[in-house]
């Protein structure tokens, strides 16, 4: 645990940086409750326990990249502990240690593990429930564990409902360790409870389906890592040598890992679902595995050389270390995300000059004046109808084209907030084509900053010499 709490607070605020999906948790969390509720009908109702979280968080502790991020630190944390005490239960110290370092030195946990978003409290949940699980197949649970998974499983799936796929991976775990009718039955009754309080969730967040339209269809090539993936696992469940009616960590880590992937591949084929983040939580799998690849070259090692054997897993974390260095310098750099909301605030603050307006393409880039509204003080939202707290939306509602226009068309001066070319979107909503539209041909750009993925444009009325 201290060690991934080590790697989670080692550049931490990445330079001071803010991405847009954790500008959507910084603007959020600094909302009423009432206008968190409000917002949550109309979108995002997915992430809902996490931005009442996040508002609890930020009411104590104000808000800042650290604040932010730490909850997710904290979590992963949990997380690692969870998967190095499963695998010291299953196999001993030395498979508990390895995988517990393990879990912090993946690729993907190191990105969302400074992350302030909920994937990584999820993992923490999901870790909290596996080791239940193992202690109540080792026989050692009462009705408060029943009652602790159960809850804890509602958690997850309130901060995120596809979590519930592990599910079926702590079935596979029964069915393969052949657990007894009582404990099945105990299994089904408080997994049963915890899906029929998250249902209603589910179904509400099917109404905001178009949120995750965005999604691309599932590829061939988008399969390369999750076969990789299950490729590492299997060899580390072979090595543990699994049996039939025998807890161990191939039968909890390999379904752990599997099932949840396999189950995502699957929804996605109905709808486009597949991102890895959603299943964050499958890689306590792999880490219990590569635990057992560790753990095994341990007691290989021990008979004919006891002393060097324990400094077997010492050597594989530092060489890992290594190997992984570049790759966690640039997960912990601005450069790693596609943009920077707080960047560009900068640029705004020191081109912004009395009388001017300000335009947002997409109006979702309108994140920026949301997360620091005091970089735009005195600058009007021309195409703003409706504020984004007041319209219960992350980026306001938008009047109508020929109004946006004919605002335009009163301004001197317009700052112009939008994405750097390299990760723009071609322009779609009629409004964007109106405003790029009477930009070029009613104004000229006098100056154009572009900062990690955004950038920020002055424009000026074209006289009658011009």
């Amino acid at each position: 645990m201290l060690w991934t709490f080590a790697l989670g607070l080692w550049g931490l605020s990445r330079q001071d940086s803010v991405w847009r999906d954790e500008a959507a948790t910084w603007q959020v969390a600094q909302r009423s409750t009432a206008e968190i509720w409000h917002m949550l009908g109309n979108v995002d109702v997915v992430h809902g326990g996490y931005y009442l979280l996040m508002h609890a968080v930020f009411e104590c502790f104000g808000p800042s990249t650290t604040t932010l991020r730490l909850p997710s630190v904290l979590a992963m944390g949990v997380a690692a502990a969870c998967v190095a005490l499963i695998g010291h239960r299953l196999a001993g110290i030395w498979v508990g240690l390895a995988a517990g370092m393990a879990l912090g030195l993946l690729p993907a946990v190191q990105f969302y593990l400074q992350e302030g978003r909920p994937y990584a409290l999820v993992a923490a949940c999901a870790g909290i429930s596996t080791l239940l699980l193992v202690t109540l197949l080792q026989g050692c649970g009462r009705t408060v564990h029943w009652v602790a998974y159960g809850g804890t499983v509602l958690a997850s799936g309130l901060l995120n409902w596809l979590v519930l796929l592990i599910l079926p991976a702590h079935l596979a775990t029964l069915v393969w360790t052949r657990a007894g009718r009582r404990i099945r039955n105990r299994w089904a009754i408080t997994s049963a409870a915890a899906t029929v309080c998250v249902l209603p969730l589910i179904l509400f967040s099917r109404g905001q389906s178009a949120q995750v339209s965005w999604i691309p269809p599932l590829t061939w090539h988008m399969m390369i890592g999750p076969a990789v993936l299950l490729t590492i696992g299997g060899v580390g469940a072979l090595l543990d040598r699994p049996r039939t009616g025998r807890l161990s960590v191939a039968v909890v880590g390999l379904p752990l890992l599997a099932v949840p992937t396999l189950g995502l591949i699957g929804l996605s084929l109905i709808q486009p679902l597949f991102l890895d983040r959603y299943i964050l939580f499958s890689l306590l799998g792999l880490a219990l595995l590569i635990g057992t690849v560790i753990g095994s070259a341990v007691q290989a090692a021990r008979p004919r050389l006891p002393r060097a054997s324990k400094w077997l897993l010492p050597v594989v974390i530092v060489v890992a270390m290594v190997a992984l260095l570049p790759q966690s310098l640039a997960k912990r750099s601005p450069e790693s995300r596609v943009d920077d909301v707080l960047a560009i605030a900068s640029d705004v603050r020191r081109m912004n000059e009395p009388g001017s307006a300000v335009l947002f393409i997409p109006s979702a880039r309108r994140d920026t004046k949301s997360v620091t509204p005091s970089a735009f003080s005195g600058l009007r939202d021309i195409a703003l109808a409706e504020s984004p707290q007041k319209s219960g939306t992350l980026k306001g509602v938008e009047a109508n084209p020929s109004d946006i226009r004919a605002a335009m068309l009163t301004q001197r001066r317009i700052l112009l907030v939008t994405d750097a070319p390299q990760v723009a979107k071609p322009v779609a909503a009629q409004r964007d084509k109106v405003k790029t539209s009477v930009l070029k041909k009613y104004f000229r750009a006098v100056s154009n900053e572009q900062v990690r993925g955004r950038r920020v444009t002055t424009y000026e009325r074209l006289t009658s010499t011009d």
